[in-house]
């Protein structure tokens, strides 16, 4: 069974990217290891919350500007 799990900061995709992002990762893997795959194919999509994650010390939050804005 593919498994993708993608973690992206809260609100940073709207609904339509997620479904997006779902079909295209199942295509992708349909595409490599055939379409028997398609129905057991999970993608999961964690959105960590502000200041949840960091990267070389320092505590990220995401910027008003790149919220998504129908999330």
């Amino acid at each position: 069974m593919p498994f993708a799990n993608f973690k992206t900061p809260q609100a940073a995709l709207t609904k339509t990217q997620k479904e997006e992002l779902v079909h295209r990762t199942t295509q992708m893997f349909v595409e490599y290891f055939g379409e028997g795959v398609r129905p057991y194919t999970t993608v999961l999509i964690e959105e960590v919350a502000d200041g949840g994650y960091g990267r070389a010390d320092e505590v990220f939050v995401i910027p008003d500007a790149y919220r998504a804005k129908d999330a």
